[in-house]
């Protein structure tokens, strides 16, 4: 592979009590064949020492514990905020329940050639289990419903056919990002602990004139919501994941939408999630019901701080 510079890469991994998960993805990294990165783990409040484990496992990974669990945004802005210190040219957000291809780095990296305006790349994202079923092909936005669209979702790849092409966003689960564009956008908006922050701050990199583009051929896999995926005495997923989901969509309409497009999107998805409170309270599943009413309550509610810029 031919780059027009050297570039470095920091693969920034998040660990909350996934130490299975964080273990498959590094053994996978070691693979992989571009020599100049180094992964930073981020133990985000684990129990069990589970970052202690995995670097006397891993020795090659730099470990950085939190003590706390600061949520998907906080958790990667302390890796972010270390690989600019270390000076890396580029820095990659990856999943911790996530396994690689050995040449998708290259490839990514390949996008960037002769790009000074390209500030994002992201793989090309299979489910781990269902590896020819696609899990994102990247995003688009639809500004007048301030929605985040998953391209390519759940759809067999050789029909689906993804291609090359410029995105609307990229989600936080793989994407590789030119220094120079992070340190004018700024780092995740920590606001949103968890959810929505990747399709807020891709929609950042547009606004400073950086396009986001599909690596096609640079392939990942995804376990996909393995964090989030537990067993409650209402469902798979817990009350929480609702809440954040509801309250940081309104995050985002607060954030985006201007002038018609509050009452049209706002209206849009206030709809929605009135259906759902409506679907729980005929399954009985009250504490979800909750999280949803405190969701829209708190979307509306809570202040909304600004990002912070990396100096």
């Amino acid at each position: 592979m031919a780059f027009t510079h050297d570039p470095s890469v920091a693969i920034i991994l998040v660990n909350w009590n996934g130490y299975a998960f964080t273990a498959a993805c590094l053994r996978s990294l070691r693979l992989v064949d571009f020599p100049d990165f180094k992964v930073i783990l981020v133990d985000n409040g684990s129990e069990n020492q589970e970052g202690k484990k995995l670097k006397e496992e891993f020795s090659e990974i730099e470990l950085i514990e939190t003590h706390s669990n600061l949520g998907f945004a906080g958790g990667n802005n302390v890796g972010i905020r270390r690989a600019l210190q270390d000076g890396f040219s580029h820095v990659m957000l990856l999943n911790n329940d996530t396994e690689v291809e050995p040449d998708f780095l290259g490839l990514m990296l390949l996008k960037f050639n002769g790009k000074s305006t390209l500030g994002i790349v992201q793989p090309l994202i299979f489910f781990l289990h269902e590896k020819t079923k696609i899990w994102s092909a990247g995003g688009s936005w639809k500004p007048w419903s301030c929605r985040a669209i998953t391209r390519g979702d759940r759809k067999e790849n050789a029909q689906y056919q993804a291609q090359d092409g410029e995105l609307d966003w990229a989600t936080g689960c793989c994407m590789l990002i030119s220094r120079e564009a992070l340190k004018e956008v700024g780092l995740l908006n920590e606001s949103y602990f968890t959810y929505f922050e990747d399709v807020e701050w891709s929609l950042r990199f547009i606004e400073k004139g950086y396009s986001i583009e599909l690596a096609a051929d640079a392939v990942i896999y995804h376990e996909a919501g393995a964090s989030s995926k537990k067993k409650h005495a209402e469902g798979t997923l817990s009350a929480t994941v609702f809440y954040f989901h509801v309250r940081n969509q309104f995050f985002l309409v607060r954030s985006q939408a201007k002038g018609l497009q509050i009452l049209l999107a706002s209206s849009y998805h206030l709809s929605r999630f009135l259906l759902w409170i409506g679907y729980f309270c005929a399954r009985g599943r009250f504490n979800k019901l909750k999280a949803v009413a405190r969701g829209i309550r708190d979307g509306w509610r809570l202040p909304l701080q600004k990002a912070e810029v990396w100096e």
